[in-house]
This record gives structure tokens, C-alpha cells and sequence, in this order.
């Protein structure tokens, strides 16, 4: 390696570590490669250094990219709750038309009722009644009072429903106003926290030179070889037996054909998606809606055993279920790993599982 590249790695790791020591004290970082032993080529040792600089920065580069994630649920999570609250707004807003309109009519049946008894000289109903002088008119007209006075107190009591229904419209779609500003504040600062650890991540990923990130292309794709390799060395694979559904197949077809196409945090397809997006929209393409974020996904679907997972269902991933990927089968999952990357397939066992769940249980 020559000093120009040397030194784009050595400020890598500079960017590394001092964004480390202000913002995320007590990180642990690969232990520094011990002095070669008497008569070892001094290029065995500047390769293990470069390996362990290498480490820190695929290390690095994962955390910010988790955070990103933990971030892009929350942004998903508020855009989603935003879409609901605007639903009902709309349909409250609605209600408050009908009301009014209603309102409206009901007031001028009441005007009507006053603008009659003003026609009859001013004389209730059975002041009429009284001065009858026919038997039959006098029964007659009892029965129309009373009609007439149930017709009466029924306007009067669906005009006060209706004013009571309308003023508690309004307290509503205020409610549903406030929340809805505090979710697109949620949305914002979502927004700006995965947009600073991109930034990070890419201004770290920009110091490296080209054989240097191919390099670290390779450590990645080891790390990931090598959790495979150790999940599958417990012969899980002898008991995951599970057949797709029709559903699911159909869910493995929709995901397995976004293999190719961009991430892109918060979207949703057709072009680019996020790790939530594509699960998601694979299994509504299915006929079965699912919750967006992967972190509702697994607190609302069923929980089901590693070994009884079949493809179709979602692997959670680490402690705080910030990624999901869809199994497919032969212990391989499809997914869309993060920035920079496009939907894929992986091993299932690639990434700590946090465990499983079934949208069609």
C-alpha cells in the first residue's frame, strides 16, 4: 500500500475514533495487532493492521447504519400514525358537514312548526281543542295533539343530539389536530437523525480508497459468512420442515422479485424500499396487510418458533427488532439491508434473530 492510501485509511480511522470519544463512550474496538514475532516480513504486520483498522470501520459503519434504522422505524411509525390521524380528520370533517346540514334542516322544521301555530291565532293545539264543538272532531284532535306533541319534543331532542354530536366532532378533530403536529414533529426528528448517520456513514465510507472498501466489502460479507456458518453448525436446518402457504408463496414471489432494487429508508416500493416496506408490501401483495415498521410487526404478529418457521414468514432481528427479512427457505432470508445496498438475498442466521413471527397464522 502506498502512503496516499495509507493515509485515506489512517484518517478513516481517525474519523472513526473521534467520533467515537464524543459520542459513544465505552465502545469496544478490534484490540491492537501485537508486534510481529522476530524474523516475520514487516508487510505481515502492516496487513494485520489494516485489517483491525478495517474492523473498526466496518464496525463503525454498522452502528451508525443500526442507528439509521432504529431511526427510519420511528420515522415509518409517526408517517403511519400521521396517514391515520389525517383519515380521521377527514372523516370527522365529514361528520361536521352532515351535522350542520342536518342542523340546518332541523331548525327550519321547528320554524315551520312555530310560523303554523302563529297561522292558528297563537293558540296551542289544545286551546283548539277545547273550543271544538263536534265529539268526533274533540277525539280527532286529541289524537293529532298528541302525535304533535311527540313530534314536537322528538325535533327538540334530535336538535340538541345534534348540537351535542357536533360540538364533540370539533373536540375531536382538534384532538386528532394536536396529535397529529406532534407526530409530524416525531417524523422530523426521525427524519434528521437518519439523515445525520447517513452522513457519517458516507463521509467515513469517502476517506477509504477503492481496494480499501473492496476490502472492507470482504470483511462484511466474512462477518456475515461466519454467524451463518456458526447458526447453521447447531443443525437447525434438520427441523425447520415448514411449507409455505399459498399466501406465503405468494409473498416470496413479490419479495424475491424486488431482488436488484435500491434501499431506501421509509419507502415503500415499487422502485425502493426498506427493510419494513418490503415485508410489508410482500404480504399485501398476498391479500394480507401487516403492520409497516418491523418493530410493530413483531409486537402485533404471532410468535412462532425458529425451527417451525416456514418461508414467507419475518425474521425480527437484534434486541430493539430494527431490521426484518422475509425466510424463503434453505436458511436464506430476502431483505433490504441498508443505504447503499440493494434488496438482496442473505443467511437467515447473518444478523442476531431476535425470533420470528407469521403474518398469516
Amino acid at each position: 500500500m502506498g502512503p496516499g492510501k495509507r493515509g485515506l485509511l489512517t484518517a478513516a480511522v481517525t474519523v472513526v475514533c473521534a467520533v467515537t470519544v464524543l459520542a459513544l463512550p465505552g465502545t469496544a474496538f478490534a484490540a491492537p495487532t501485537p508486534p510481529p514475532p522476530p524474523g516475520t516480513a514487516a508487510s505481515v504486520t502492516v496487513v494485520d493492521e489494516e485489517d483491525t483498522a478495517l474492523e473498526a470501520v466496518r464496525e463503525k459503519l454498522e452502528k451508525l447504519y443500526r442507528e439509521a434504522a432504529v431511526a427510519t422505524d420511528e420515522y415509518n411509525a409517526a408517517d403511519e400514525k400521521a396517514r391515520q390521524q389525517s383519515a380521521q380528520i377527514v372523516a370527522l370533517a365529514k361528520k361536521i358537514v352532515e351535522g350542520r346540514e342536518r342542523l340546518d334542516e332541523l331548525k327550519t322544521r321547528a320554524g315551520a312548526a312555530a310560523a303554523a301555530q302563529y297561522r292558528g291565532g297563537g293558540l296551542p293545539p289544545e286551546a283548539h281543542l277545547m273550543l271544538s264543538e263536534d265529539p268526533q272532531d274533540f277525539l280527532d284532535g286529541a289524537g293529532r295533539v298528541l302525535q304533535g306533541e311527540r313530534a314536537t319534543n322528538g325535533l327538540l331532542g334530535e336538535l340538541t343530539r345534534t348540537q351535542e354530536d357536533l360540538e364533540q366532532y370539533a373536540q375531536d378533530a382538534e384532538g386528532q389536530m394536536k396529535k397529529l403536529e406532534a407526530g409530524r414533529k416525531a417524523k422530523a426528528t426521525a427524519q434528521k437523525k437518519i439523515e445525520q448517520r447517513i452522513k457519517e456513514a458516507e463521509k467515513l465510507e469517502s476517506a477509504l480508497a477503492k481496494e480499501e472498501k473492496e476490502r472492507l466489502a470482504r470483511l462484511e460479507r466474512r462477518a456475515a459468512d461466519a454467524a451463518q456458518a456458526s447458526w447453521l453448525s447447531s443443525g437447525i436446518l434438520d427441523d425447520i420442515k415448514g411449507e409455505a402457504t399459498p399466501q406465503g408463496k405468494k409473498a416470496v414471489a413479490y419479495a424475491t422479485a424486488q431482488i436488484g432494487k435500491p434501499y431506501q429508508w421509509g419507502a415503500e416500493g415499487p422502485k425502493t424500499y426498506d427493510c419494513s416496506g418490503l415485508t410489508s408490501q410482500a404480504w399485501i401483495s398476498a391479500g394480507q396487510g401487516i403492520p409497516r415498521t418491523s418493530q410493530e410487526q413483531w409486537k402485533q404478529l404471532t410468535h412462532v418458533a425458529v425451527e417451525d418457521m416456514r418461508p414467507g414468514d419475518l425474521v425480527i432481528y437484534f434486541d430493539d427488532a430494527s431490521h426484518v427479512g422475509m425466510y424463503v427457505g434453505d436458511g436464506t432470508i430476502v431483505h433490504a439491508p441498508r443505504p447503499g445496498r440493494t434488496v438482496t438475498l442473505a443467511g437467515a442466521g447473518s444478523m442476531p434473530i431476535l425470533g420470528v413471527v407469521r403474518p398469516d397464522a
